[in-house]
C-alpha cells in the first residue's frame, strides 16, 4: 500500500504561482511512476504531469508545458508540482497518483493504483 497526501492548493490570481506537494508513505519502494492529474467541475480527470520515481523522466500535458514543473525530494519522498503563470482554466481539484505496475499509459488515470484526496486550486481572473 502507498499513501498519498496532497497539500498546497488555494486561491491565486491569474499569472500567479502555487506549489503543490504530495507526501508519499508506505511501500514507496514499489512505486514506478508518480503523476499529477486535475479535475475541473463537470469535466473528466485529466493528466497534468508525471515522472518516474527515479526522477529520470518527466512528462507534461501540452496545456501546462513550460508553466508547470514536476519534481521530487528524494529525502522526503515528496513530489511537487510547481505551477507558474496560472490561468483561470487551471482551476480544478488536483490529485497526485502512484503507479506501481510500470504502465506505459502514463496519461491514463485508470492506470494509476493509488490516489491522494485532492487539493483545490482556484485561479481568479
Amino acid at each position: 500500500q502507498v499513501q498519498l497526501v496532497e497539500s498546497g492548493g488555494g486561491l491565486v490570481q491569474a499569472g500567479g504561482s502555487l506549489r503543490l506537494s504530495c507526501a508519499a508513505s508506505g511501500r514507496t519502494d514499489s512505486v514506478y511512476r508518480m503523476g499529477w492529474f486535475r479535475q475541473a467541475s463537470g469535466k473528466e480527470r485529466e493528466f497534468v504531469a508525471g515522472m518516474r520515481w527515479s526522477g529520470v523522466s518527466t512528462y507534461y500535458a501540452n496545456a501546462v508545458k513550460g508553466r508547470f514543473t514536476i519534481s521530487r525530494d528524494n529525502t522526503e519522498n515528496t513530489v511537487y508540482l510547481q505551477m507558474n503563470s496560472l490561468l483561470p482554466e487551471d482551476t480544478a481539484v488536483y490529485y497526485c497518483a502512484a503507479d506501481v505496475d510500470s504502465s506505459m499509459l502514463f496519461t491514463v488515470a485508470a492506470r494509476y493504483d493509488y490516489w491522494g484526496q485532492g487539493t483545490q486550486v482556484t485561479v481568479s481572473s
